[in-house]
């Protein structure tokens, strides 16, 4: 996994996280499941990764 691959799962999992508290603090449940869902999409990438990884070696 190369690092800029790496730095934007953590990014977009962090916005996910920041939509998601967002979406507690307001009671918007559609936000905050759009930022739990946001987060799934940056773990799966990142599990995508490291199996492409695990490949290569």
């Amino acid at each position: 996994m190369g690092l800029d691959d790496k730095i934007k799962n953590a990014a977009e999992k962090l916005a996910g996280k920041v939509k998601e508290g967002h979406g507690n603090a307001t009671n918007d449940e559609s936000l905050k499941a759009e930022g739990q869902a946001d987060q799934s999409k940056a773990s799966l990438k990142g599990a995508g990764e490291n199996i492409k990884d695990a490949f290569k070696k």
